[in-house]
């Protein structure tokens, strides 16, 4: 593997905010949610998350905050207070782009009247909301605490609230679910006029409660008529598929997420948080936070529970799982810049996968081929 070579320009910089609590976990999240006992320790957990950030500092030298992604368990949870409090503090701290984009995940059934008016003050601008199906009957599978007509109402209520730009996640491949009912899922959630879906395959995780009791899933046969029905659907009301299962509008893609596919960095804050920072002299660090949230709380001095360098020669295989989930790619110069690594290093597997029509001529970009055999195509640059 070629020798690293120190970064010239320092990636974008995102940052990523977890909240740990949910009013009950859901039999098929692998995240790190945790149902509530009691009430949320809101003034703590700011506190916390502002300690966490200073100890962060220095992996920010100077850049800008270009995006945020407060994800959770449920962080529509948490207060509109809490968010203009906790923006304030971290705008001491942090400079941000004026038009950064910043997302709240927030669940249909734990909103009150009046809670997005107040995240808009708070300086967020974009919502991704969780419906994962309007069926009553994959709602209570799902163990979702919501109904169908709270899912449309938030919906409403995000409109209402100014909110032109937010998401709506959806799953298909539910348990006996039709072509018929998954694009049933699709009409509904595009009559509130979205501009981004997370359409994605319901898959059965390690340490969920469908891991232990898996449900009877469509077989493939079925998942691809589903996809292939949903596809048609979501093209014909002008969404694109710019990733392997996020949809926009022209212009309104994730800028958040672009950023991950594309290899960037992140800041971290909050139980159980990844990021990721390109550093001046070559290294590029992965890191993660104390993940259970009442030794989050408790810890005194460092939050990071641990961290490991990504070596040379694995950055490879890590940029090319993030950038072939793009649709159309990246350009082939991104990746010396993200990898600090010569394109030269991937010179025979291009070669390879091109002579293969997997991966297009001067493009670091997955034909359609390609994408339906992402997973071999990785395996190439391991």
């Amino acid at each position: 593997m070629a020798a690293t070579i120190p970064v010239a320009v320092l990636p974008p910089l995102s940052l990523y905010i977890h909240v740990p609590w949910c009013v009950r976990k859901c039999p098929y999240c692998d995240f790190n949610s945790h149902a509530i006992r009691g009430e949320i320790p809101e003034a703590a957990y700011q506190q916390a998350l502002i300690e966490d950030l200073v100890q962060d500092l220095v992996l920010v030298r100077g850049r800008p905050i270009e995006t945020v992604f407060i994800g959770g368990g449920t962080p529509s949870l948490m207060s509109g207070g809490f968010y203009q409090n906790l923006f304030a503090e971290l705008r001491k701290r942090l400079d941000f782009l004026p038009d950064a984009e910043i997302t709240l995940e927030a669940n249909p059934g734990t909103l009150e009247a009046g809670r997005f008016e107040a995240f808009r003050e708070a300086g967020i601008n974009r919502l991704s909301i969780g419906v994962q199906s309007f069926d009553p009957n994959q709602l209570h599978t799902l163990g979702r605490i919501h109904n169908a007509e709270s899912a449309h109402q938030a919906l409403d209520a995000a409109r209402r609230a100014g909110f032109d730009n937010f998401n709506v996640d959806l799953m298909h491949g539910l348990p006996g679910q039709t072509p018929e009912q998954a694009v049933a899922d699709l009409d509904a959630a595009l009559h509130h006029n979205p501009s981004h879906l997370s359409w994605y395959q319901l898959t059965i995780e390690p340490n969920t409660e469908f891991f232990s009791r898996p449900p009877d899933l469509p077989d493939d046969d079925r998942l691809w008529r589903i996809y292939q029905a949903g596809r048609q659907r979501l093209r014909e009301a002008g969404f694109d598929d710019y990733e392997v299962s996020a949809w926009s509008l022209p212009g309104r893609e994730s800028r958040h997420n672009l950023n991950y596919w594309a290899f960037g960095d992140y800041l971290a804050l909050g139980a159980g948080g990844h990021g990721k920072a390109s550093l001046v002299d070559g290294r590029i660090t992965r890191y993660w936070k104390t993940r259970q949230p009442d030794a989050y709380l408790k810890r005194i001095g460092s939050r990071t529970a641990g961290s490991e360098d990504i070596a040379p020669e694995d950055r490879p295989l890590e940029f090319m799982m993030n950038a072939l989930r793009l649709k159309h790619g990246t350009e082939e110069h991104l990746y010396s810049v993200r990898t600090g690594l010569p394109l030269s290093s991937v010179k025979v597997q291009l070669k390879a996968l091109r002579q293969q029509q997997l991966i297009v001529p001067g493009r670091i970009q997955a034909t359609e081929q390609g994408q339906r055999y992402l997973n071999s195509l990785l395996e190439h640059f391991l």
